[in-house]
């Protein structure tokens, strides 16, 4: 049965919407959070495994240090304080997908806590996510149901378990309610798990890819009737990993329970599942911390991170995402709208990378905003997965900058480059795509076209300069558009006037 849903901007006049997400990164260690299997996407199912891995009896945990590390470096970056002293403990629920039937997680004693992210939305309006902490924990596997439809469970005659990502390193960011965001709080919650995920990036963690689960959101809605009014009754969408199924999901959820609200009927506090189409379905009644009855990990020790080791993971830190984009912007003299449209075209590496190999960044970016963005969208894929390196299009425009092509001519050769043929410099060389560069040739060429057209010289000694436009139309046309058509002009000025 289909949910009663109420308009979107009537929902948002009537209620305050109030947001939180809970946003996991898998950690890029070499092995897992508490033992020696390799921590690696795909392979065999259960070929990943060792006997921590699948909870066997009498095997026993270790912690990761480099996962620490990486925990202790996403805290620093999103302005949390690092706990002198912390433990894991054990999350008691049934996971089929966890053998021991427990998640090794942190309760109330997580590794950094207390931060907040300051996140941009589209037209450049600022807003700031509290954030509640960040803690460690292991993942659980993956459970594979066959014979229900899409995958699900519903229907299903049997389910498969693959254990080899359980046990992966997991970091999971906490905020703290997100107020005061009415209307836009779908898209602060976008923005704010895109510049997690540049963060994550950025701090060389994780590969944050999307759609590999590498970062994915549990998404906490609830209305209540004003601003001053007490929070309301929560749903969690669990397991978003698109930031458009995100925006869908909160949409979804203050259109659903505003209906719910107005015929005077009350918010279950359960899990929701998000659907392909941006709407929910109910899951399970939402189970509280005290349902999971956390108790100390009996089997690891505290970690007690030195001060010493805590600020030398700081003083390494990288320009993190925010701080590049305003530098990068007045380096590259863009304005707050192209700036912008970098960002969301997925471009700003990419050009930072073409401008390194040595070209400008207006340069980089006419051709990665430009011709590239137009080749992605043919082909349907994104900017980076073009065939054709920032170093291929910084040579390319280098070519233009020593006048061996035009722009014209380059976007030829960059035809050549996006079909496998080889660097700017073989393309061009190859196709014969090199400007005329040879003066006598040209001065033949222009001979030839004042001869055809005798009246020109004549305008043009009459003053009509721009009668030159025929002879330089001409001889572009001799040359096969491989000629510079500012040095053609001067060339005509100079015969017809000299």
């Amino acid at each position: 049965m289909s949910d009663t849903l109420m308009d979107y901007d009537e929902a948002v006049r009537r209620y305050d919407p109030v947001i939180g997400l809970e946003v996991h990164v898998e950690l890029g260690t070499a092995t897992k959070m508490f033992d020696a299997a390799p921590n690696a996407f795909g392979g065999e199912p259960n070929s990943r495994v060792t006997p921590t891995s699948v909870g066997l009896p009498g095997a026993l945990p270790v912690v990761n240090k480099r996962g620490v590390e990486y925990a202790i470096r996403i805290g620093l970056a999103l302005g949390c304080k690092i706990a002198e002293s912390c433990r894991f403990a054990r999350k008691n629920y049934f996971y089929p997908d966890l053998a021991k039937d427990f998640q090794t997680s942190q309760s109330d004693e997580p590794i950094a806590f207390d931060g907040a992210l300051e996140v941009e939305l589209e037209d450049g309006a600022l807003f700031t996510v509290p954030i509640e902490r960040a803690h460690m924990e292991e993942d659980a596997g993956k459970n594979t149901h066959i014979g229900g439809a899409d995958g699900r469970i519903e229907g299903a005659s049997h389910s498969l378990v693959d254990y080899n990502r359980a046990g992966v390193p997991l970091v999971e960011i906490v905020s703290r309610p997100i107020i005061g965001a009415g209307a836009r709080a779908p898209e602060v919650a976008a923005a704010y798990v895109r510049s997690l995920r540049d963060i994550f990036r950025a701090l060389g963690v994780s590969e944050a890819r999307m759609e590999r689960g590498n970062v994915r959101a549990d998404v906490n809605v609830s209305l209540r009737e004003g601003p001053d009014a007490p929070l309301g009754t929560r749903t969690e969408t669990k397991n978003v990993n698109t930031f458009r199924g995100i925006d869908a999901v909160i949409r979804y959820e203050i259109s659903r329970q505003a209906a719910i609200l107005a015929s005077g009927g009350q918010v279950l506090q359960e899990t929701r599942h998000g659907q392909a189409d941006g709407t929910t379905r109910a899951g399970r009644v939402k189970s509280d911390a005290d349902d999971y009855r956390y108790f100390p990990e009996p089997d690891l020790v505290p970690v007690a991170p030195s001060r010493e080791w805590v600020e030398e993971i700081r003083a390494a830190l990288p320009e993190l995402p925010a701080a590049k984009r305003r530098r990068l912007k007045a380096e590259w003299d863009l304005s707050d709208t192209e700036m912008r449209d970098v960002v969301n075209a997925g471009a700003l590496e990419l050009i930072e990378a073409t401008a390194l190999a040595g070209t400008t960044g207006q340069a980089a970016r006419k051709w990665w905003m430009g011709e590239l963005a137009r080749a992605a969208k043919e082909q349907e894929i994104a900017l980076e997965e073009l065939a054709v390196t920032p170093a291929q299009v910084a040579e390319l425009q280098g070519l233009v900058d020593s006048g061996r092509l035009t722009d014209k001519l380059a976007r030829q050769v960059l035809t050549g480059v996006l079909a496998g043929e080889g660097d700017p410099e073989a393309v061009a060389s190859a196709r014969g795509l090199e400007v005329v560069s040879d003066e006598s040739a040209l001065a033949a060429a222009i001979d030839e076209a004042l001869a055809a057209q005798p009246d020109v010289a004549d305008k043009i000694r009459g003053g009509k300069v721009q009668a030159a436009g025929a002879i330089v139309g001409a001889v572009m046309r001799a040359t096969k558009g491989q000629a510079d058509a500012r040095r053609v002009r001067e060339l005509i000025m100079e015969r017809v006037q000299g």
